[in-house]
């Protein structure tokens, strides 16, 4: 299998990457993270409204709440980018779809770091993010993307 400049097969092996169902899954995915996104929007404007009513907002409820929203504009780029054939895009959005929901709902649940509200609420962003990770592992983006020998 050859890769050209852009990432892209050049190869029969491509044939897979353009099937309806292969382009279907990835039009799946990049609305995910688009929704991911709109929702990490939508609580960082919450925590705005929190704070500007006068309720302790603290450190890591920004960081987080900045991030998140920045980080969904990441992870659709480099979705788009696998969605066009690049392997090494697809290995690391299926990984970050994996890890991402674990290590976002993990922090959330030590004690202290945050109120439950902010927790309940990244716990509900990041649900988008679990159904990349059930896409990129099904089927349709299996054949496209076959583990290497």
């Amino acid at each position: 299998m050859k890769t050209n400049e852009t990432g892209t097969h050049t190869t029969a092996a491509a044939a897979p990457l353009n099937a309806p169902r292969t382009q279907d899954a990835f039009t799946t995915a990049k609305n995910c993270v688009k929704i991911y996104g709109a929702l990490g929007t939508a609580a960082l404007l919450a925590v705005i409204v929190v704070a500007g009513t006068g309720h302790t907002v603290n450190t890591f409820m920004w960081v987080r709440a900045v991030l998140l929203p920045v980080v969904a504009v990441l992870i659709h780029r480099v979705t788009v980018s696998a969605a066009r054939g690049s392997r090494r895009s697809f290995e690391r959005v299926s990984t970050l779809a994996v890890i991402m929901p674990i290590a976002i709902i993990g922090v959330d649940l030590i004690p202290g770091v945050c109120p439950p509200w902010y927790a309940v609420m990244q716990a509900v962003c990041v649900l988008p993010v679990i159904g990349v990770a059930f896409i990129t592992r099904g089927s349709a983006l299996r054949a496209a993307f076959p583990k290497g020998r």
